[in-house]
């Protein structure tokens, strides 16, 4: 049977998107590590993608070693989020490679109890790793946080893409473990090529938050300035 070893999907907008080259960088850091060369296909693919329209491409590296891409609709941009919270381990094999592990996120999410749009993944000692399909980033003051970049974690993209944004602009930025509990009282977002950043306005079965003072918005518009023509 045919398995996803490798994956990478980002949002092209009008001919254009954001970190594409950190995109083809860990898509072909990936598919090299698992002994396939992917520089070129990934070049002329790029190439051939639309310049009009929104899709989500994806790119792919099969077991049998095979290189592919599903040109797709972009699906529409969400806004705030409801998560909870797995119940158990994380149950990812290959937690730095996207791809190996998709399918079985995808269940989960689907899975989530109290109708959840995300299900946030713990580490070993109950501290929160990411979402399912999202990294997470949480305000504490005027401190922009993210968990240890040591842990099992995908490297992500937008994540990235905000570290630069935020300390361009003087923004302190910190890494430390956190609790699901903690975080509930910080402003925390999802993080993902498709939406950039989603404020999570609920909890499990709690009620919604308005999220009157929420600074999603202008850091939502400073990531959208960072989209640049495909080449």
């Amino acid at each position: 049977m045919t398995e996803l070893l490798v994956a990478d999907s980002f949002l092209v907008a009008g001919g254009k998107v954001r970190g594409l080259e950190l995109h083809r960088e860990r898509f072909v850091g990936s598919c090299a590590a698992a002994g396939v060369a992917a520089e070129r296909f990934w070049d002329e693919q790029i190439a051939r993608l639309p310049g009009f329209g929104r899709w989500f491409p994806r790119f792919e590296l099969t077991s049998a070693g095979e290189l592919a891409v599903q040109l797709r609709p972009a699906p529409p941009i969400g806004g705030p989020v409801r998560v909870a919270v797995h119940d158990g381990p994380d149950p990812r094999t290959a937690p730095r490679v996207k791809g190996p592990d998709l399918e079985l996120l995808g269940k989960l999410k689907a899975a989530a109890p109290h109708r959840a749009d995300e299900i946030l993944l713990l580490d070993t000692d109950g501290t929160v790793l990411e979402a399912a399909y999202a990294a997470i980033a949480w305000w504490e003051d005027d401190t922009l946080c993210f968990p240890p970049s040591d842990r099992p974690l995908l490297p992500s993209v937008t994540a990235h893409l905000l570290r630069n944004l935020a300390t361009t602009q003087g923004v302190q930025i910190a890494e430390h473990p956190i609790t699901p509990t903690e975080l509930q009282s910080t402003e925390a977002w999802l993080l993902n090529a498709l939406h950039g950043i989603r404020p999570i306005h609920a909890w499990n079965s709690s009620p919604i938050d308005p999220l009157p003072n929420s600074q999603a918005p202008h850091w939502q518009s400073h990531l959208t300035t960072l989209a640049t023509p495909l080449p």
